[in-house]
């Protein structure tokens, strides 16, 4: 069987300020700054996370700017095509939009990731920005407690593989 798939609007780094919906998580995690960034840089990004079925890059690497992924979301049910256009291995930082969704929901979508030391390990920031494709929006506000849902899964996933300092 043959997916569909769903162009987005490519955006850029001013999205995570203009975007319709806009979800910052901070954690503060006992793993250091250089171990947290190999887990969401590394050959398996975000293998702890249990509703990310399976994120791989399909870019080789070294990776950085125009790095491409897919993730799968909940066993495949929805699936994205990603592109990175931030990629700054020095501050630990990252950022890509989502070119292709097999659903329809979103005409554009987004996420940063962001790595710093702290005397107890790190602190990760991770940021969620998508605005509804037109004629979705009332489905995306029906859906926001499942994406807050599914966004806070990814957050205590994450607390738990590197350690919460609090």
């Amino acid at each position: 069987m043959t997916m569909h798939w769903f162009d987005l609007t490519p955006i850029d780094d001013s999205y995570f300020e203009t975007a319709d919906f806009v979800y910052t998580y901070g954690m503060d995690l006992r793993a250091g700054a250089d171990e947290v960034w190999r887990g969401l840089t590394g050959a398996g990004p975000l293998s702890w996370c249990r509703l990310l079925t399976d994120v791989h890059y399909t870019s080789p690497a070294p990776h950085g700017p125009a790095t491409t992924r897919v993730a799968k979301v909940a066993g495949g049910v929805m699936q994205l095509r990603e592109q990175f256009f931030v990629w700054d291995e020095e501050q630990r930082r990252h950022a890509f939009y989502v070119e292709q969704a097999n659903v329809p929901l979103f005409r554009s979508f987004a996420e940063d990731y962001r790595v710093q030391s702290t005397p107890t390990g790190s602190r990760f920031v991770w940021t969620f920005a998508f605005t509804p494709r037109p004629g979705f929006g009332p489905a995306v506000r029906l859906g926001l407690p499942v994406n807050k849902a599914l966004f806070a899964s990814f957050v205590r996933d994450t607390r738990r593989h590197f350690g919460a300092v609090n």
